[in-house]
């Protein structure tokens, strides 16, 4: 319950932050995909801890095995298990988390709901559960791309009250990793960095908006009513650790406009509809409409702060809590990759639902 995501291509996630490891199975991924660790790899690099400044020191390599689903380098069609074994958990730096719960987590909730939890790390709440997210990301992404010609670009747009100037028509993933902080504005990227690294020292954390762009996606993808695609790219971002907020296009900027405004106008080309303007961020009542699909996902400042706060413990007595252990002061760098990659999971599934409806 509650672990698995997507309809005809679907994955179900396993692990806790400081178990054995962390892992997902897929299944329903087409036979034939020529697939091999080289092809998940960089996507969890890019996720992994430890590989900037201003991100969480943990030290995991996150190297990747597949341990069914494939033959002589290409899937068999049946489920595919990824797993990253966990080597730097130190579940002592967590100690008094096990009889405090830690404000704004999901200690407290975990209780509510199941009567225990695991408080080394937070458990399956971590955002370590997102590598298994990304493993089977890095899979939908691969087929988009081959089969379709799919890119899809995630990149940090604003930290705090920093704007960074974006194109989501134009960035590039060679513009978002020139930086450790993956925004392609690398003024505002310099400016950005140092605001974390100001907020790391003075032991807080920030949030902020990361964007993601989905180029060439074909017209026809989705479904009206309960299954809109704009409705699964909600569903997929929100529940993405620390996510608070989703809008799509022109999203709550829009309001400030008329209907004349905000419509866009539409044009015939070899016989194909395009849009003069993309204020609907290549959705239309649910279905993709062929122009660049784009979004934004709003992310909370990290919630453990290396300073004491007001909380209750397993007995349900008042007391503080100062935070303990590794954290990214601001998840946006690291959260870039995990929204890709659930767009990717998305589309994926989507472009499976209409093959299967509408080419039967």
């Amino acid at each position: 319950m509650g672990n698995t995501f997507g309809e005809l291509f679907r994955i179900t996630t396993w692990g806790e932050s400081h178990g054995g490891g962390v892992g997902v199975v897929v299944d329903g991924c087409p036979p034939l995909i020529p697939l091999t660790e080289a092809d998940i790899q960089p996507e969890l690099d890019r996720r992994r801890p430890g590989q900037s400044k201003i991100v969480t020191p943990r030290d995991e390599k996150d190297r990747v095995q597949i341990l069914s689903g494939t033959f002589e380098g290409k899937t068999l069609g049946s489920p595919i298990l990824m797993w990253v074994q966990n080597k730097d958990a130190r579940p002592e730096a967590y100690s008094e988390m096990a009889e405090k719960f830690r404000p704004s987590h999901a200690d407290y909730t975990y209780i509510a709901k199941y009567g225990t939890r695991n408080w080394q790390g937070g458990g399956r709440s971590s955002a370590r559960e997102t590598i298994g997210r990304v493993a089977a990301g890095a899979i939908a992404k691969k087929i988009l791309k081959e089969r379709f010609g799919i890119s899809i670009v995630g990149y940090v747009q604003q930290v705090q009250l920093l704007k960074a100037a974006v194109d989501p028509e134009k960035v590039t993933l060679r513009e978002v990793e020139k930086n450790i902080v993956r925004c392609p504005d690398q003024a505002a990227a310099k400016k950005m960095i140092q605001l974390i690294e100001k907020t790391r020292k003075a032991g807080d954390s920030i949030g902020g908006l990361v964007g993601c762009a989905a180029r060439k996606v074909p017209a026809g993808w989705g479904s009206p009513v309960f299954d809109r695609l704009e409705a699964d790219l909600a569903k997929a971002m929100l529940s993405l650790p620390a996510s608070k907020g989703f809008d799509i296009g022109s999203g709550f900027d829009g309001i400030s406009l008329t209907g004349r405004e905000h419509n866009d106008p539409m044009r015939a080309y070899n016989k194909k509809v395009k849009t003069t303007s993309n204020r609907s961020g290549g959705v239309q009542g649910g279905i993709s409409n062929g122009a660049t699909i784009y979004f934004r996902v709003a992310f909370k400042p990290t919630a453990t702060v290396m300073h004491p706060q007001k909380t209750v413990d397993s007995n349900f007595k008042n007391t503080t809590l100062r935070g303990r252990g590794r954290h990214d002061p601001c998840v946006l760098p690291r959260a870039v990759p995990m929204v890709e990659a659930m767009t990717s999971l998305v589309l994926l599934d989507h472009a499976m639902r209409h093959h299967a409806q509408c080419n039967f």
